[in-house]
């Protein structure tokens, strides 16, 4: 199926040449990194660009992606994965790797093939511009994530990263990026939201999924991705990451001047 873009003039511009400038506005000098996973977050480019401009520019992208996202529509299965057709941007379509999106599937009885969830959820579809404002040829493997206990995130991670390694196996001469799709506290005081977005980006720079998860949960930290970000680190554990860097931090009020009741935004790489 052709999923077509369900925030294109809402989100970002409707338009190639519209969406192009925007997303150049946010692309930074920077050393390229061969990275495991990302972190990246996924409200209005307006709002988020900066960091997710800052995050992609740092990381050399390979042919193929995993995107793991909240889902905010509660629309579709609990983890529900798409394993074959196109997403549609204005920037073009992207295919979905319908072999490693299979295998993923394979990996655990809780991913789901299901495209409901996909139709009208934005957390991954922000990410796209970026990597095709960077690559003109890539593969991609959608998972949306409703149901994110612990339990279930930390499977999710271990499926991704057994078919990554697997994949590797398969004389594919590069490592699939996994991309978790996440923004941080929502409607704090630009201070406390602060405070708090940095005891979970502690937790990530330690590699250190679980203690993500208690974190979050323990300190009230409105991170709506902390289940993707969870399987992304889990993932990334499996197959030998070392280190995390925290490449921006930001929040929406440096653009809207509203201190008072702001979404907060991180932007990490995990090598």
């Amino acid at each position: 199926m052709l999923r077509h873009p369900a925030v294109a003039g809402h989100f970002y511009p409707a338009t190639a040449e519209a969406l192009k400038r925007q997303v150049e506005g946010f692309i930074i000098p920077a050393e390229k990194t061969r990275a495991v996973g990302i972190l990246s977050p996924h409200a209005g480019l307006i709002y988020s660009g900066a960091v997710a401009g800052a995050v992609y520019s740092s990381v050399d992208l390979p042919d193929t992606v995993v995107l793991i996202g909240p889902n905010h529509t509660g629309l579709g299965a609990p983890v529900s994965i798409m394993r074959e057709g196109r997403w549609e941007t204005p920037l073009g379509a992207v295919e979905i790797d319908e072999a490693l999106a299979g295998a993923i599937a394979a990996k655990s009885p809780r991913i789901q093939e299901d495209s409901l969830a996909h139709l009208r959820e934005h957390s991954l579809e922000v990410q796209l511009p970026f990597l095709q404002y960077f690559k003109k040829t890539f593969k991609m493997v959608p998972i949306q994530m409703l149901d994110t206990r612990l339990e279930t995130c930390l499977e999710v991670g271990r499926a991704v990263g057994e078919a990554i390694a697997d994949y590797g196996t398969e004389g594919h001469s590069e490592r699939p990026l996994i991309i978790a799709s996440s923004d941080m506290s929502h409607y704090e005081r630009a201070a406390t939201a602060k405070e708090k977005d940095y005891k979970a980006i502690h937790r990530i720079l330690a590699l250190d999924p679980e203690g993500l998860y208690s974190t979050v949960k323990n300190h009230g930290i409105t991170m709506c991705g902390v289940g993707p970000a969870v399987a992304m680190l889990t993932a990334c554990k499996f197959l030998g990451a070392s280190a995390a860097k925290l490449v921006k931090y930001a929040n929406s009020g440096d653009v809207s001047g509203d201190y008072e009741q702001v979404v907060g935004y991180a932007g990490l790489l995990v090598v």
